[in-house]
Order: C-alpha cells, then sequence, then structure tokens
C-alpha cells in the first residue's frame, strides 16, 4: 500500500510539476510579450530594431517572427537578430544532450505608429528548464522507487510488530478461550485500542475463571447432594423393607396362635397360656410401631423441632427411678459419677428417648449382679460453649468387634435369641443416633477392659 502510494505521488509530481511550471513560463512569456507590443504601437516600422533587440535578449524569449496582413515573412529591421537568429526558426531546438527540448509560442497581432496595417507577431519562448524538469524526475526514479521499497518494508514490519502480532497473539488467546483454557494474560502495556481490548480479555478471564470454578464447586456440591440423597432413598427403601420383614413375624405368630385357639388343635388348647403370649407379641408390636413412628417424625420434621434448656441429671435420675424394680430384679449394681446439675439444649422427649434407651440396654444385657456405671461430665472447649460428655458402661458383656460398626443400623441384632428374649425391636439404638444427629452430636460404642461403653457429647 505505501509502495503504491508512494508511486502515485511521484507520478503525479513527475507530470504536475512541468506542467505548472510550463503555465508559469508562458504567463511571464505573456506578460512581457504585451509590455513589447505596446512600445511598438507606440514607434514606427523602421524605428523598432532597437526594442527587438532588447526583447530577444530575454532569458525567457527563444526567438521571435513578424508576419504582414498577407502573411508573408517580414525581416526584422535589426542586423544584429537577423545574423545571429535568422528567419527560418523552428518551433524546438536540442540541447547539450542532444535532447529535443519543447518551445513554448503565442500569436499577437498589433499596429506600427506609422501604418495602419496588421502585423502578427509570434513569439517562441525557451522550455529547456521544463525539458530537464522532466528528465530529472526521469533520473532520479530508480532512486526513488527503491528508497520507497525499503522504507515500505520498514514501515511494514513495524506494523507487524505493533500491530500484526498483537492481534495475532488475541487471535490465538479467542482460540483458548474457546477450549476454557483460562491460564494467560495479555500484556497490558499498550494504551491504544489493542491495549484495553487485552485488559478486558484478562477481566473476561478472571470473572471467567471464578464463575467456572465457582460452577465446579456447585457440581461437586450437587453431584455430593445427589449421592447423598440417593444413599437415603436407599437407607429408606432397606428401612421399610426391613420394617415390613420385621412387623410380619410378629403378626404372623399372633395370627398363628388366634387360629390354633379358636380350632382347639393340640397345645393351643391352653387358651390362658397363649393368649397371655399373643399379649406380650402385640406389646413388642405396639412398641415397635410407635419407634417406627418416632423415626418418621424425626425424618419429616429434620432440626426443626423446639429445643429448651434440660437438666440431663434430672432425665437419668428419673429414668433409674422408674426402673428400680427391674435393677433391683437383676441385683444390678448402679454407679452415677454426675454434678448436681447438667444443662444441655435439646429437645424434651426426644433426649428423655436417647437417655432411656441407652440406660434401657445397658438394663436389659446385663447379667446378674452386674455393674453399671453412668458417667456425666461438664467440658469447657476452646472458643466454644460448654459440653457433656454422657457414658453408660455396663460390665460382664462384651460385643463382637465385627457388630460394632453395625450396632446403629435399623433392627440389627447381636443374637436374635437373646434380643427376642428381651424383647427388643432394634430400633432402639438407630433412634437414638438419629436424634442425636439432629442436635449436632453423635453416639460412639466400644468395648471397654470391664464389659461395653456407649457415649456421646452435646
Amino acid at each position: 500500500m505505501l509502495l503504491c502510494i508512494s508511486l502515485l505521488v511521484f507520478g503525479m509530481l513527475a507530470w504536475l510539476m512541468p506542467q505548472t511550471y510550463s503555465n508559469k513560463l508562458d504567463t511571464i512569456l505573456d506578460e512581457r510579450t504585451q509590455n513589447f507590443i505596446s512600445e511598438l504601437e507606440q514607434v514606427p516600422f523602421s524605428n523598432s530594431g532597437g526594442l527587438f533587440d532588447q526583447f530577444i535578449a530575454n532569458m525567457e524569449i527563444n526567438s521571435v517572427q513578424l508576419y504582414d496582413s498577407n502573411g508573408d515573412l517580414v525581416p526584422l529591421p535589426t542586423v544584429e537578430f537577423y545574423n545571429e537568429w535568422g528567419v527560418n526558426i523552428a518551433q524546438s531546438e536540442t540541447n547539450s544532450f542532444g535532447e529535443t527540448v519543447p518551445v513554448l509560442s503565442n500569436n499577437y497581432y498589433f499596429s506600427f505608429a506609422d501604418s495602419n496595417d496588421r502585423y502578427m507577431l509570434i513569439v517562441y519562448g525557451a522550455a529547456e528548464q521544463i525539458a530537464e524538469l522532466q528528465q530529472s524526475f526521469i533520473r532520479i526514479f530508480p532512486l526513488i522507487l527503491l528508497i520507497v521499497l525499503v522504507a515500505a518494508l520498514v514501515v511494514s514490519w513495524l506494523y507487524s510488530r505493533m500491530i500484526t502480532k498483537p492481534v495475532l497473539e488475541i487471535s490465538r488467546i479467542s482460540e483458548k478461550m474457546s477450549d476454557l483454557q483460562l491460564d494467560w494474560t495479555v500484556d497490558e502495556q499498550r494504551t491504544d485500542e489493542l491495549g484495553t481490548l487485552g485488559k478486558s480479555l484478562n477481566r473476561l478471564s478472571h470473572n471467567l475463571s471464578i464463575a467456572l470454578s465457582d460452577l465446579q464447586d456447585a457440581n461437586r456440591k450437587l453431584e455430593a447432594d445427589i449421592e447423598h440423597e440417593k444413599e437415603m432413598e436407599q437407607a429408606r427403601t432397606n428401612f421399610f423393607s426391613a420394617v415390613s420383614h420385621e412387623l410380619k413375624t410378629p403378626v404372623t405368630i399372633i395370627k398363628g396362635q388366634l387360629e390354633g385357639m379358636l380350632l382347639g388343635i393340640g397345645a393351643y388348647k391352653d387358651r390362658e397360656k397363649y393368649l397371655t403370649r399373643s399379649l406380650e407379641i402385640a406389646n413388642t408390636l405396639e412398641t415397635m410401631v410407635q419407634e417406627i413412628l418416632t423415626i418418621s417424625r424425626l425424618e419429616t420434621a429434620g432440626t426443626d423441632f423446639k429445643k429448651d434448656h434440660l437438666d440431663c441429671i434430672q432425665i437419668i435420675k428419673s429414668y433409674l427411678s422408674e426402673t428400680e424394680d427391674l435393677i433391683a430384679g437383676k441385683d444390678l449394681q448402679i454407679q452415677l459419677d454426675a454434678p448436681p446439675s447438667a444443662l444441655i439444649s435439646g429437645n424434651k422427649l426426644l433426649m428423655e428417648k436417647v437417655f432411656s434407651n441407652l440406660m434401657g440396654n445397658a438394663i436389659k444385657y446385663s447379667s446378674q449382679g452386674a455393674s453399671i456405671r453412668i458417667s456425666v461430665r461438664m467440658k469447657q472447649e476452646q472458643m466454644k460453649r460448654e459440653q457433656m460428655e454422657f457414658s453408660v458402661e455396663n460390665t460382664g458383656a462384651h460385643i463382637p468387634e465385627d457388630s460394632l460398626p453395625r450396632l446403629f443400623d435399623p433392627f440389627y441384632r447381636v443374637e436374635q435369641s437373646r434380643s427376642r428374649k428381651t424383647g427388643g425391636s432394634g430400633l432402639g439404638l438407630y433412634i437414638v443416633q438419629e436424634v442425636l444427629h439432629q442436635h449436632g452430636s453423635q453416639c460412639t460404642v466400644c468395648n471397654t477392659q470391664a464389659g461395653v461403653r456407649f457415649s456421646f457429647m452435646i
């Protein structure tokens, strides 16, 4: 583009400058000739020789020719002019280089002072400077072409460094952006539109990186929530499957005993005995249904339940008082290590079920004459509120290590026969764990040297 424009400008100069100079020479020639004719009209023909000599002596005048009214060439009244210029004047001449030089010419009509005849004067002006100017343009054209070519190459290289390279860099970055590769930055040192575009791309990259990071975090959280929901759904399915199985067993037993008594089959003729057994199974079934309803309320209510400040010491002592006959019947030794009061924040009915289930299991599954240790300790955690640690340990019994992780599963029993005998539903510890989860806590179990220990902090 620079090369074409430069050559166009050079060509216009080579064409216009000689034309302009020619017009200027023509104007000067016309002015001098007009003045010369004004002087000729004031003198007779015989006395005009000096004026012709003076006029021809001008540098701009090449030659003159004079014609009468009949169109015949009239010799000029000057011997000097005739000897030097002659009368056969060509309209072009050659310069010192042998090149043809253009000649300017104009025609003028006038009359001498002593005659009314009209004469025509043809004036030829020297235009050698125009030819030299044209030749100068021709001679310097190769040099100008070389200079323009080099300048065009240099400017093109600078343009590629200043403009094209950043544009190519931005194009490369746009390809990375389309592939969501945002680990790049654009040089922000420029202050022009490309620099502004680079800064905008940097901000766009930063914002996109943050947005993608947030989106990825949200996706991971969503995947975790979906996975957790699937686990919960599977747990519900398993739970209701176990519920249907557990409810089916006592119903089947009651149904069989009632049919046997109605039909008077074999041992079922002793109705008093089997009615008592049916009542026991019905009580167990009622307990199970109540615990299932408790679990259902826990799942639907979530953590949106009323919390109060409770004195867990009073709850513990109240339960021990209620089970005093059972404790005395098994000759159990209760050791209570607790302060006068211990306030906790929780739902009264639910927390009473936690304490009653844990202490009730210890009483039910302890052997005759065993010891039960109940401990309540208050701990001040750093930068937290005061916490209460509760533990109950019954001696003389151990649980297989492989069964410990499954104790809090619904309907899980370490020994099916013993659990049936004691009337357990298999939901007590599951309810304990669910209630504690709703209160931001968790129950743990471990075997000790003396027996089994359940504990939690709240």
